[in-house]
């Protein structure tokens, strides 16, 4: 068996916080299995929340901030519980547009050598290890996704969803681009090349919204819960 040795990666503070993957498989199989349950048990109760993803780098004085706090207020007015990365930022906007209504501010949490610091927003703290716990649980216990502008971490969330939702691995869940400024070029990649190669189906793109209206976003996720309350209890 080759074995390939740890290498540095440019820009962390040290390759030490990459795990040995040559360490005791079954320690790191309960710490998997213990962060799932934690998860599980601390969200059991929650209904009707919506994830807000963005980066990490936007300041308060960014549109965007100030948009995410409108928007998380927004959803919180119509009784919605706000999920974010627990981070700055965006997530930290999030969080905080959800406390400022008193409605349940929830941080998933995760251990990064930069840019993550808990914010002070959240009334429920979740820290995760594993990217991959960490996502289940933004899946099962959201109502819909708003992705503000992001980087590689937004952008993995956004097409997760939209993968699942593809190959009917999730239920269907309003997947929304806020910024069109910013989303612009990459959706008239997907209209453009990924069609053009049929790479993907055109009704594929329908599963996606793109909008600058915070109102729009709440109608949206407003008339989801309602067609979700129709499957949860339907009509005799």
């Amino acid at each position: 068996m080759t074995c390939i040795k740890n290498r540095s990666i440019p820009g962390s503070a040290s390759s030490a916080i990459i795990e040995d993957l040559k360490g005791d498989q079954s320690w790191r199989i309960f710490r998997i299995i213990s962060e799932f349950t934690e998860g599980f048990d601390e969200l059991s109760g929650l209904c009707d929340a919506i994830s807000i993803f963005g980066s990490a780098r936007l300041s308060p004085d960014s549109v965007y901030y100030r948009k995410t706090v409108e928007l998380a207020e927004l959803l919180s007015k119509e009784g919605f519980a706000i999920i974010s990365g627990g981070g700055p930022g965006v997530m930290e906007a999030a969080n905080k547009g959800a406390q400022l209504q008193d409605q349940p501010s929830i941080g998933l949490n995760i251990e990064l050598p930069m840019e993550q610091k808990p914010n002070p927003y959240q009334s429920l703290s979740l820290n995760f290890r594993y990217f991959f716990v960490r996502k289940v649980m933004f899946v099962r216990y959201s109502m819909g996704y708003v992705c503000m502008p992001g980087g590689f971490g937004t952008l993995d969330e956004f097409f997760e969803a939209l993968t699942l939702m593809q190959t009917h691995k999730a239920y269907p869940l309003p997947l929304v681009l806020f910024g069109s400024d910013f989303w612009s070029g990459l959706m008239d990649w997907l209209k453009g090349k990924l069609i053009e190669y049929g790479t993907i189906s055109p009704e594929d793109l329908e599963l996606i919204t793109v909008t600058d209206d915070p109102q729009k976003v709440v109608d949206i996720m407003v008339a989801h819960r309602e067609w979700k309350n129709l499957q949860r209890h339907p009509t005799p």
